[in-house]
């Protein structure tokens, strides 16, 4: 639904409101990744398939397994242990995930009051963090053994934080208001 909404409202809307000439200069939502850190519990085997469904459903897709590049003793670490998984949404997939994440999940969140300005890179990429998967609706709460975080990044084709501030609200996002 929004990808059809976003080329047929959304981008016109915002090729007015940022004074584009040319639709394909609207800044666009390029990819979301998903990444969900599995290091306290990488020697756990049931743990990692667990995670490894629960991030399936949440995104639809199969995970990637991600592994450490360097040894890093500090944290107890080894050159190719299993670290993280990780998942890459674009095109109807992205849309339907940002969709949920902005019209469900984020005001599930206790305390939300919007999200955080301070959180774009200097390239137009937002990243949030998510505490516990439970707040999915995929996700049944009862199931949940291990609460384990997300963290979202999305990545858009502007370098320009204001523009990409105004292609999520756009989207849905909801950005807490300065006081």
């Amino acid at each position: 639904m929004l990808a059809k909404d976003f080329s047929r409202k959304i981008a016109p809307r915002l090729m007015k409101k940022l004074g584009k000439k040319n639709l394909l200069s609207v800044p666009r939502v390029e990819k979301v990744i998903i990444n969900m850190g599995i290091a306290g519990f990488r020697d756990d085997k049931t743990a990692v398939e667990e995670a490894k469904k629960e991030l399936a459903q949440i995104t639809g897709r199969h995970p990637q397994l991600c592994r450490a590049r360097k040894a890093i003793s500090g944290f107890h670490l080894r050159r190719n242990e299993l670290i993280g998984l990780k998942v890459t949404l674009r095109r109807r997939q992205m849309y339907d995930f940002l969709e949920r994440l902005f019209h469900l999940v984020l005001p599930r969140l206790r305390d939300f009051r919007g999200l955080s300005l301070k959180s774009f890179d200097k390239y137009g990429n937002y990243t949030l963090g998510i505490s516990e998967q439970a707040v999915f609706p995929e996700i049944s709460p009862d199931q949940v053994r291990r609460i384990k975080g997300l963290e979202i990044t999305i990545v858009t084709s502007t370098n320009s934080l204001q523009e990409a501030q105004l292609l999520l609200e756009s989207l849905g996002a909801i950005f807490e208001r300065k006081q």
